[in-house]
């Protein structure tokens, strides 16, 4: 115990001169912690800068599951009817059917970099060179003394391309990172290193780079999420620990191989979608569920992507202990994440004002008990002065001093799925360095709704297509759906709902691909809940259709 508090006592000075943010649980967030490391205007905006720069390519340079990028682009650019590439295809099209890096990494979900200034966007990108911009968002190519290599970063997961702007912290919408890791774990076995670099040319560097990304993937645990749009990290992270001892660094030896730890997630889903990032500065506990009760969110995020990817926890602990200036800069571009406004997509005489003002009264009975409260500029004394555009502004947001967990009714499993590895990630001597700790909840948090239009579709797993169907009690919400991508305003959201057209409305397209089918009735999908005490008393409806539709117009303007 004392080593460990030592450790985190120098972990804790060997921060950068930053004034460091108090992570504990009793602390309470009076007001949103958008700069989270109280800079100055000119040190605040490098800073955020710099930490979106490490968003968008990966810094954790212990990470060892990375992929020998020359041969693979070799690979795909040779010519179509080149023995070594028809033969290495029909090998591999099982698990890896693509025929380009481009078809990689459009199954993959990644967005490319926006090609001019989008005043849409409330992130703005860090200035890039076009080489920087040659892969899409999220893929990360590093230089090792191996030769350059590929991996996948925060991006990945965290960029979203919504009607062709391109916006940093929005969860995308159909990320396969997990699947990709499923993938690699199913494949990996039966690649020889050396015929590997004798087929593709590679050097021996760069078979090096293969024989460590091999040797991790044996301690990585998949396991196919149930739904695109969703990701199995609680799964992975407790089949991957599975893998290991059961001491303080979580040790990767050949018995725990031999003999990995029955875990239920193995069989169980706990999927949710990725969060987006502009909400954790009104929060002081992390995730959907608010199990991590203590602890920068930052350094969980990377504890958490290494254990999936294998690392060996005494490098890892020693990359955090190195990189403050990195993890503070992530920290400080996450906390200052501004959601896309509506009104700079549809324009500002897309809002009726009236009508939002009467769902305000609506939320205000509601809704705001739980997920905060929101003064407008229509609230503000001298209103009568202001612009369109300023009255629907979010003039304050009141969130809840410490971070609530609600049951409402929703689907358990996420929440469920942290018991299956709390007590792994609490014993690690790195979750004490860093100050992580889990606790199971029951139930999931409220989150604030700033931008809430944006992030169709709803509930943790996905559940509900737009908020007509959040607003329907739960027997009634559409059993299935098909999603697609936000390319086009008038064709691919429904501005009425608020969210993905539906039923006869949806795109013809988007049903020619049976994985992007959301079907409630399977396991970890269910739609019910958030209905009762909420927009049902006793069962019966408390607003009319009118009604709803006047608090959905509400919602547009947080």
């Amino acid at each position: 115990m004392k080593k460990h508090l030592l450790k985190l006592f120098l972990f804790t000075i060997s921060s950068s001169v930053l004034a460091q943010p108090n992570w504990t649980r009793d602390f309470e967030v009076t007001s949103p912690r958008e700069n989270i490391y109280e800079l100055s205007p000119g040190a605040f905006s490098k800073t955020v800068m710099d930490g979106r720069r490490h968003a968008l390519f990966y810094p954790v340079t212990v990470s060892q599951l990375r992929i020998p990028y020359e041969p693979l682009k070799n690979f795909f650019d040779s010519k179509p009817n080149d023995p070594v590439r028809e033969l290495l295809y029909r090998l591999t099209q099982t698990v890896s059917p693509f025929k380009s890096m481009d078809e990689v990494y459009k199954w993959l979900g990644l967005h490319d970099f926006p090609t001019d200034t989008q005043t849409e966007t409330p992130n703005a990108f860090p200035v890039l060179t076009s080489k920087e911009k040659e892969l899409p968002m999220g893929a990360t190519l590093m230089e090792t003394p191996d030769g350059v290599a590929l991996t996948f970063g925060c991006a990945a997961c965290h960029t979203s391309d919504l009607f062709g702007v391109k916006v940093l912290g929005l969860t995308n919408r159909f990320p396969r990172a997990n699947e990709f890791f499923r993938r690699g774990a199913m494949l990996a076995p039966y690649v020889n290193t050396f015929i590997f670099r004798d087929l593709l040319h590679a050097t021996e560097g760069e078979r090096q780079i293969l024989v460590k990304a091999k040797h991790n993937l044996k301690y990585v645990g998949v396991r196919e999420p149930i739904s695109v749009g969703l990701d199995t990290s609680l799964a992975q992270v407790a089949l991957s620990l599975s893998k290991r001892e059961q001491d303080a660094y979580a040790s990767r030896t050949e018995r725990s191989l031999r003999h990995p730890r029955p875990n239920e997630l193995e069989k169980k889903a706990a999927d949710s979608k990725p969060a987006v990032w502009w909400n954790v500065k009104y929060k002081n506990r992390w995730l959907s569920d608010g199990s991590i009760v203590s602890g920068n969110p930052v350094h969980t995020n990377f504890l958490w992507n290494e254990i999936g990817r294998g690392t060996d926890l005494h490098e890892l602990e020693g990359w955090l202990t190195s990189n403050h200036k990195t993890i503070e800069a992530l920290t400080a571009a996450v906390f200052a994440s501004k959601p896309p406004r509506y009104e700079k997509f549809f324009g500002e005489n897309s809002i009726d004002i009236a009508m939002a003002q009467r769902g305000q009264k609506h939320y205000v009975q509601s809704c705001q008990r739980c997920h905060g409260t929101y003064e407008k500029g229509w609230d503000l004394p001298g209103a009568e002065r202001l612009s369109q555009t300023e009255l629907i502004q979010n003039a304050k947001v009141t969130y809840h001093k410490k971070t609530p967990v609600r049951d409402v009714g929703t689907d358990p499993g996420r929440y469920l799925g942290m018991r299956a590895f709390a007590a792994d990630l609490n014993r690690l001597a790195i979750s004490k360095t860093i100050g992580t700790v889990v606790e199971p909840q029951k139930g999931y948090v409220p989150p604030p709704l700033d931008g809430i239009w944006s992030r169709w579709p709803y509930f943790h797993n996905n559940s509900a297509p737009n908020l007509c169907a959040v607003l329907t009690r739960g027997s009634l919400r559409p059993k299935t759906y098909v999603a697609g991508p936000a390319k086009n305003k008038e064709r691919d959201f429904d501005q009425d709902c608020v969210g993905y057209p539906i039923g006869s409305k949806a795109p013809a397209e988007w049903k020619k691909d049976p994985d992007f089918l959301y079907d409630a009735r399977k396991e970890g999908l269910s739609n019910l809940g958030h209905d009762e005490k909420i927009f049902l008393k006793d069962g019966q409806e408390i607003y009319s259709q009118t009604e709803k539709r006047e608090l959905v117009e509400f919602l547009k303007t947080l």
